[in-house]
């Protein structure tokens, strides 16, 4: 997507900062690599490739610590998945856990080819030379740019079974081929991807933990529903729990690809380069969006929204309120107005009004909905969700309205990158978007534009926030939602939309 689109993504900022010298890592609970490592070679591993991450790490577009120094590392898990022979290269895989002051640690999945010689189109690729422990003098290098080793993931997702802490598992009516080469991409921020043949993608969890990421867990129940609008997972990997009555991490997901479709972003933008209508393909979309979210609600357990849990939600997006508006002055005349967005989802609670929530995308935009060439369908995906979020908590039911605020926004951005006079543009996709969703959905979001208007809202802020510390040039973009969803606050029943 282009640097100028909506900041979905707050893991993916780019701001470093200085780095202290080489630590000594802990290296308890790990696993030795290959059958023959013992603790002594694990601890050589770490202590030799510490120095090594602690400037390689940070410079990574998926390394969610931006801008605050790593204090040391400790290894959940080191597995050789090949191991090397003579001039061909090895693969270790790798579970870090990155510590960093003031902010806790996070566990980050590392796939590290390791040469004696690295070939001249690899050598962007280079970690470092290790001075010291059982890789002393190779060549570290970030493994999934190599072919040979991409290749062997999609190997062990052919025949599944386990390796050490790795669990490959494959949907048995899947039939992998084993020629297909793949390319590693790089678009990617917040994971790593590579397409196999223009067959199937592979997307690779970086920053890990325990629980079943929604991207596997959601297209799974799709695929189970019979939702054919999200491409079904087709193999995976997990590694066991690092401490005992955790849940295995998900690890990576094979999805089928899809040849030749265009993400909803780069055709928005393609459609204002030429003056060209984008209602009907919007509309199509909120069709597809709410035929996704009738599968969740059948495929996954639902709950209401009473007086408690609206209350707290109210509460959560005005403490995110109060703090944008604390780092962006430019937020606080319209502070009061907005509170009241939130407020009037609180006050129905109180009246005994409540709304549905389930498990929804979590992080929709056009840039999350690819349609294919030849019939016009659109196919929504990565269910990650928000990576910057807790695991647990993009796991908990939402109200749909989330996603679809999270589409409305979109627009806008579309509307502002590609230059369109006027609202008039992006009031028509919004427009359209909800109707299309609503002829399919028995919930039609703008009957009761209440809960729409405080997602939206709470949506422009974290925008706000994220511009105001970014991209100032970009500013201006979410600062006239803001301006429009405080004035629609004031106007008692006015829509969003």
């Amino acid at each position: 997507m282009s640097d100028a689109a909506p900041p979905h993504r707050e893991a993916t900022t780019t701001r470093t900062g200085p780095h202290p010298g080489p630590s000594t890592p802990s290296a308890e609970g790990a696993r030795a690599p290959g059958d023959g490592g013992g603790p002594q070679e694990v601890r050589g591993l770490l202590d030799s490739l510490g120095p090594l991450l602690l400037e390689w790490l940070p410079r990574q577009r998926w390394f969610a610590g931006k801008g605050r120094p790593i204090s040391g590392f400790a290894l959940v898990s080191a597995t050789e998945l090949l191991p090397p022979s003579g001039a061909g290269p090895g693969l270790l895989h790798l579970l870090v856990r990155a510590r960093q002051d003031g902010a806790g640690e996070d566990c980050y999945q590392l796939l590290l080819g390791v040469r004696d010689v690295l070939p001249p189109h690899l050598a962007p690729a280079l970690v470092g030379r290790p001075a010291d422990g059982p890789l002393r003098g190779r060549a570290v290098y970030e493994g999934l740019t190599d072919p040979r080793l991409a290749a062997l993931l999609l190997e062990r997702l052919r025949m599944p079974g386990r390796l050490g802490p790795l669990r490959f598992t494959r949907e048995p009516e899947v039939v992998i081929s084993p020629d297909l080469a793949p390319r590693l991409l790089d678009a990617e921020q917040s994971n790593s991807s590579a397409v196999y043949g223009e067959t199937y993608i592979l997307k690779l969890f970086r920053r890990v933990g325990p629980g079943v990421n929604p991207d596997l867990e959601l297209p799974r129940a799709l695929a189970n529903a019979g939702c054919a609008r999200v491409p079904a997972p087709a193999a995976w990997f997990e590694a066991e729990p690092p401490r005992a009555g955790s849940e295995p991490m998900t690890l990576g997901v094979l999805q089928p690809y899809l040849p030749g479709s265009a993400d909803g972003w780069q055709l928005a933008l393609g459609a204002l380069a030429v003056g060209a209508d984008f209602t009907a393909p919007a509309r199509a979309l909120g069709q597809a969006t709410a035929e996704v979210h009738l599968a969740l609600a059948e495929a996954l357990p639902t709950t209401a929204l009473d007086r408690h849990r609206l209350e707290a939600l109210a509460a959560a997006m005005t403490h995110r309120l109060d703090a944008a508006a604390e780092a962006v002055p430019a937020l606080r005349p319209y502070r009061a107005a907005l509170c009241a967005a939130f407020d009037d989802i609180a006050a129905p609670g109180g009246a005994g009004r409540t709304w549905r929530a389930q498990r929804i995308h979590g992080d929709l935009h056009l840039g999350q909905a690819l349609r294919t060439p030849a019939d016009g369908r659109w196919s929504l995906i990565d269910f990650e969700g928000e990576p910057a979020v807790p695991l647990a908590e993009r796991r908990r039911p939402q109200p749909v309205v989330r996603d679809i605020a999270g589409m409305l926004r979109s627009f806008d951005y579309a509307a502002a990158v590609g230059r369109a006079p006027g609202t008039g543009w992006a009031d028509a996709a919004r427009a359209a978007f909800c109707e299309g969703y609503a002829a399919a959905h028995p919930d039609d979001p703008r009957e009761d534009p209440r809960l729409l208007r405080a997602h939206e809202t709470d949506k422009a802020v974290y925008e706000v926030l994220y511009e105001a510390r970014h991209r100032p040039d970009w500013l201006p973009v979410p600062m006239s939602a803001i301006r429009r969803l405080a004035e629609g606050s004031r106007a008692a029943g006015g829509t969003p939309v």
